[in-house]
Formats: C-alpha cells, sequence, structure tokens
C-alpha cells in the first residue's frame, strides 16, 4: 500500500501567539466515528462545526497531521475577502462572480456569528483593502478592477499621492483602488479559536497524520498509532497528501512566504504619517507582494510563490525567501532600515486550471471541499459549511451558488505540470516586473 505524503513546511508560523489554548491529543487507539474529518483548516473545522449544528447525534473525529496553529490556515496572510479576485467580461462571468460574492459574504458572516459568541479573540478588524500598482501610467489593471467593481455595484475610492502616503506610509505605489468590506486577522488566533470552540460530539486528534484510507461496508482512516473505522469521510487537506483522494488530479499545491517584522518603536513610528492598521494586495499577485500594518504595529510582506507539489517547503527556501523579503521591505519603506524581520514562514495554497473549486463527492463514503485558489478563510469556511448542507439535504439556496461556480479541470500529471506550472508562473513574474 503506498501511504499518503505528509506536507511539512521547515519554518515556524510567525503570527503573535495571543490567546491560548490546550493542546489536542494524538490518536493512541483504535476508535469508531460517523465521520472523520482529514484536515484541521477553515474548511474541516466549518465542517464539522455544521454537520454537528445539523445532528448533534453524530460522533465526529477531526484529525491533522499536525496542529490548527501549524496549519495552512494558520500560514495565511489573514485577509479574510468578501469580493472575488477577478470577474470577466460576459454575463455569465458576471453572474458567476455575483454568486461567488454571495458565498464569500456569507463566509464572512458566519466566521463573525462564531467569534462572536464564543469570544475569539482574533483581532477581527473591518478595515477594507488596497488594490495596489507600482508602475506609473500604466492603469490598466486598476481599471479594468475598477470597471469589474462597476459591474457588481460595489463602492470603491482611486487613492494616489500624497493621500496614499498618508494611509500606507510609503511612496513606492503609484496608485490604488480601496474597497470597503475586507476583514483583517490573525489567521493563527482565528483557526485556534474555531477548533477549540466546536461542539462535544466533535473529538480532535493532533500529530494524527492519516496515511491511508482502507475501503470495505465502512471506510478504514489510518494513522500510525490507530485506526479510525468510519461510515464516511471529509476530506478538507486541499491538494496536499493527494495519494488520500482517487481519480485524475483536480488541483495543484503551491507555497507562499510570509515574514513579520517586530513591532515598531515610538521612534520608527515618528518617521511614518499615523496610520491605522490596513492591508493591500498587488495588482499581479505572483510577481508583487502583499503587505499588512497590524494593530500591534508590525509589518507583514507575503511575497513569493514556487511549486510545492508534495506540499514541502526546506529551510533553504524559508532563508531565500528572508532575504528577499528584507531586500523588499527596504525598499518598500526606506526610513525603516533598521527595523527586522522576526520570523519567516511558508504556507500552501490549493490552485486549479481554471479557477473552480473541487466540492464533490469523490466515492459513496469519501467527500471533499478544495480548491481554495488563495482565498481560503471565507471561501473555505463556506465550502465546509455547505457541503455538510447539501450531504444532510438541508434547504440553502447558497449551494446552487457554490455548484454554479463550476467543477476544476482535469490536471496533467508530472512532468507536463512540472512545466505547465513553471511557465505559467515566468510568464505572470515578466508581466508584473515593474511591480517589484
Amino acid at each position: 500500500m503506498k501511504h499518503a505524503s505528509i506536507p511539512f513546511n521547515h519554518n515556524q508560523v510567525g503570527w503573535p501567539e495571543g490567546q491560548q489554548y490546550a493542546p489536542h491529543p494524538s490518536l493512541q487507539s483504535d476508535i469508531t466515528a460517523d465521520w472523520v474529518v482529514v484536515g484541521a483548516g477553515f474548511a474541516g473545522v466549518a465542517f464539522a462545526r455544521r454537520m454537528s449544528e445539523l445532528d448533534a447525534s453524530l460522533k465526529i473525529v477531526l484529525v491533522d497531521a499536525f496542529s490548527s496553529s501549524e496549519s495552512s490556515s494558520a500560514r495565511n496572510s489573514g485577509f479574510v475577502i468578501g469580493l472575488p479576485h477577478n470577474i470577466g467580461s460576459s454575463t455569465a462571468e458576471l453572474e458567476k462572480a455575483q454568486s461567488y460574492r454571495n458565498l464569500l459574504q456569507e463566509g464572512i458572516r458566519q466566521l463573525k456569528r462564531v467569534t462572536v459568541e464564543h469570544g475569539i479573540n482574533c483581532d477581527w478588524d473591518v478595515a477594507g483593502k488596497y488594490h495596489c500598482q507600482v508602475e506609473q501610467g500604466n492603469d490598466k489593471l486598476l481599471d479594468e478592477y475598477a470597471h469589474h467593481l462597476d459591474m457588481m455595484d460595489e463602492p470603491w475610492e482611486v487613492i494616489g499621492g500624497g493621500k496614499l502616503y498618508n494611509r500606507l506610509g510609503t511612496r513606492f505605489y503609484s496608485k490604488a483602488i480601496y474597497t470597503p468590506g475586507c476583514v483583517l486577522v490573525n489567521p493563527a488566533q482565528l483557526i485556534k479559536g474555531l477548533r477549540h470552540t466546536l461542539p462535544e460530539n466533535v473529538l480532535c486528534f493532533d500529530n494524527t497524520p492519516v496515511m491511508g484510507l482502507q475501503y470495505g461496508k465502512k471506510v478504514e482512516v489510518l494513522t500510525p498509532f490507530g485506526t479510525i473505522t468510519a461510515d464516511r469521510v471529509m476530506l478538507a487537506t486541499n491538494s496536499l497528501s493527494p495519494e488520500l483522494a482517487p481519480g485524475m488530479t483536480r488541483q495543484a499545491s503551491m507555497a507562499t512566504f510570509a515574514s513579520i517584522t517586530e513591532p515598531l518603536t515610538d521612534e520608527q513610528l515618528a518617521t511614518l504619517p499615523t496610520m491605522q492598521s490596513w492591508g493591500l494586495t498587488p495588482v499581479n499577485a505572483i510577481a508583487g507582494a502583499t503587505f499588512r500594518f497590524t494593530r500591534d504595529k508590525r509589518f507583514l510582506i507575503r511575497q513569493h510563490v514556487t511549486p510545492a507539489l508534495k506540499g514541502k517547503v526546506d529551510a533553504a527556501q524559508t532563508y531565500e525567501a528572508t532575504l528577499r523579503h528584507q531586500q523588499l521591505f527596504n525598499k518598500v519603506y526606506p526610513t525603516l532600515q533598521k527595523v527586522r524581520l522576526t520570523q519567516t514562514w511558508s504556507g500552501t495554497i490549493s490552485v486549479t486550471r481554471n479557477g473552480a473549486p473541487v466540492w464533490a463527492r469523490l466515492n459513496k463514503h469519501l467527500y471533499t471541499a478544495g480548491g481554495c485558489n488563495g482565498a481560503g478563510v471565507s471561501k473555505q469556511t463556506i465550502a465546509g459549511s455547505l457541503l455538510a448542507d447539501r450531504i444532510m439535504k438541508y434547504d440553502n439556496p447558497l449551494i446552487e451558488d457554490m455548484i454554479s461556480l463550476g467543477r476544476a479541470n482535469f490536471l496533467p500529471p508530472s512532468p507536463l505540470l512540472d512545466i505547465g506550472i513553471a511557465g505559467s508562473l515566468f510568464k505572470e513574474r515578466y508581466l508584473g516586473r515593474n511591480e517589484i
């Protein structure tokens, strides 16, 4: 039997720890369950919570190869977006974008409800988002973005010059479009709080990697020190551990890298305009850099995307990202040359060929919600909860919105997949060469 590959990031998450939670044990015996959820990220936790809400008698087991604090969900940059990144120009594409918006905004509402109900302290901040360009005079991408926002009747504001400097504290960017509604969070605190406030009929196990699935009248979930015999399994692993998902590959794993600074001193803050917390995304997501200024006066940088088809990132890759991020930070904030990065870490995103999710029943025992395409917090939350609604035949009109996003296309096997990804990344980096 071929064992599933286990993702590994040779680095540690740098988000401030905040509220402490008791660790979950690892599985040390054979047990039974109605449902096993593999992966304690946003999709898996939302699925487990919603299944419990719909039927509190179910015995649900949630396992993770590591822990919520080390998961891909904890490793993202903390943008909880309510609008799709891209829309397109046709009527059909507009309708799909409106469905996508409905889903993202319901995902935000669900997260807000749980954080308020359980008092989860994750620095929830409805700060909006700046979509920024560096290159002067080439407004094609921003103009296209503004047109799409108008098509969806969404409010936006174009900001440049001194006004943009006063918002972001840098003259690196020539222009930005600001949209309200985006929520900024500490994602590590959010996912830990969500998992630790699950209902009592959800049993959680950390450091319990799933090595394989064996099918019969029921499915056996194989882990190093115990087997879980269950009626059904939900894979919330995105493109990680692909050996667990039968059939053709529809999603690929990419690694992104983030770094965070130490909190700025009063002296360092004095070199900047007085700023509230903010987040910005680049017009070219592959070449450009995502930045955040947090409530505790730190800067976060996310930049560089590389293939990670087995979900593994080594120390050398992390070190190279640290050097790249420090150089970039010094370029964007030349008055803060003495501010140092305290941590660099990687996280994986799941990319599909056509941008559609992987949201389906794979066989009579197995279901999945994946294909986050870099919008994981709100998108995977609603994907997980809606999958539970559909399985339990709960009448939710948003299920049709989810279905309308389509199905992810097949991806070719390696080495063709590797060549295709490398070509796509090279193209985007060339097109965005003036954005960094």
